[in-house]
């Protein structure tokens, strides 16, 4: 019956992967970033993840700062800079949507539109939100799978019947 559970919580996983990978969401890199993934580091892919969660948290409060607080005195530059570092670390985990997005908001930060950018930023946000709900579900199936997985309870004895 345990394995069984595991084998749900496995394919549950599967479904949600595949679901990422159809919508654009994920892309190959997500897989290789996956392989390096072994015993001795059980939990490689979700630290990695969450240091560009923080990285990207950071990085999206740098670009609403300069979009609203320094609407007068907005450098693009900057924008563009901010851009370039979640353009590649967007890629360097296999998060295409958020990576497609940063490339179409800085060709529009390039054209020095500031309605543009806060509407880029808008979907940004939005793209980063959904990624981080759906990889948190993810690491949350398979920390359940793991859990299942180590579990074993004793086989039971079973009762002797006399043959009398």
């Amino acid at each position: 019956m345990l394995g069984l559970n595991e084998e749900l919580l496995r394919a549950d996983m599967n479904r949600l992967l595949n679901l990422l990978f159809h919508q654009g969401v994920l892309d190959e890199q997500f897989l290789q970033l996956q392989q390096l993934q072994d015993e001795s580091s059980p939990n490689f892919v979700s630290e990695v993840v969450n240091i560009y969660f923080h990285e990207t948290e950071k990085l999206l409060r740098n670009l609403r700062d300069q979009l609203l607080v320094d609407s007068e005195l907005l450098d693009y530059k900057k924008v563009g800079i901010h851009l370039n570092q979640l353009i590649g670390s967007s890629s360097s985990i296999g998060a295409q949507r958020v990576r497609n997005v940063c490339v179409a908001f800085r060709a529009i930060s390039q054209q020095n539109s500031r309605p543009g950018c806060l509407k880029a930023l808008e979907i940004l946000e939005h793209e980063y939100c959904y990624l981080k709900s759906k990889l948190h579900e993810l690491f949350q199936i398979e920390q359940q799978r793991i859990l299942a997985s180590a579990i074993r309870y004793p086989m039971q004895q079973q009762p002797n019947n006399p043959t009398t």
